[in-house]
């Protein structure tokens, strides 16, 4: 069987929300004004210093569907793609850069999980050398542009039963497969996997992970995108990081036996 790993993306792979830190792009091509660029810009401030419980993700899941319905698909994904190094710098944490390599070389998969719109989550996936992605599907009509409703909401219980599908489909093996988030609102995924990782954690999920002997550790150093794409994070720090964290989830394993 396969073993997999599974990184939510904001606050654990990047920095910021994938979703509001396209706001200036998104005004500059037209799709939004600057009342709502302001909000956007008001709401990644919130979303860095204080993260965003379930309630709050999804009322901005519906102010998105509105905002965007009438929207083209393929607009939207070619304007992230030509603005993504603009947009992230800094953007992505080099520690997780270093752990996806990480498990790529011992053969895992490596899927980026998240609730936010797949033409975001995709282009930015290309750009670390992931092209595995679970992420929100918004409904198009039959021309391409976005309606206000949702194919695949990959938020919560959603991204559980997305990886639980796929793990039927790719004959991956959840026991030994490893999760990764920032997010209490992601314990779903990580429950149904054998290594679940907190990154960063926010403090429903620190504790969670405190009472539940799950490995913690801190990502802390986010790099651009065209850093990375011109000089890779070295290999050393590569190893630091994958031996402190493979470190912690021993540690981890350890303790649960003995309370077993």
């Amino acid at each position: 069987m396969n073993i997999a790993a599974f990184f939510d993306l904001d606050k654990t792979v990047i920095a910021k929300s994938s979703t509001l830190a396209f706001g200036r792009p998104f005004y500059r091509a037209g799709f939004v004004g600057k009342r709502t660029l302001m909000k956007f810009g008001f709401a990644q401030i919130f979303y860095v210093l204080f993260g965003a419980d379930e309630d709050q993700l999804e009322r901005v899941r519906d102010q998105m569907l509105n905002l965007t319905a009438g929207w083209h698909r393929t607009e939207i994904e070619q304007l992230v793609e030509e603005t993504l190094e603009e947009v992230a710098d800094p953007l992505v944490y080099a520690e997780a850069l270093t752990l996806i390599d990480e498990h790529k070389r011992e053969g895992r998969k490596v899927y980026l999980v998240s609730a936010s719109p797949i033409e975001i989550v995709r282009p930015i996936g290309r750009y670390i050398g992931v092209t595995n992605i679970i992420a929100t599907k918004v409904k198009t009509d039959a021309a391409g542009f976005f309606l206000p409703e949702l194919d695949v909401y990959a938020m919560g219980p959603g991204k559980a039963d997305a990886i639980q599908e796929l793990a039927t489909r790719e004959d991956i093996d959840l026991s030994e497969s490893y999760a990764y988030s920032d997010s209490a609102t992601d314990l779903p995924m990580m429950e149904v996997v054998g290594h679940p990782v907190a990154v960063n954690p926010e403090k429903d999920l620190r504790k969670h992970a405190e009472e539940n002997d799950w490995p913690i550790v801190e990502f802390n150093r986010p790099v651009s995108l065209s850093t990375r794409l011109r000089k890779p994070v070295p290999i050393i720090s590569g190893a630091t990081v994958a031996a402190a964290v493979l470190g912690a989830i021993g540690m981890a394993l350890l303790k649960r036996r003995a309370t077993t």
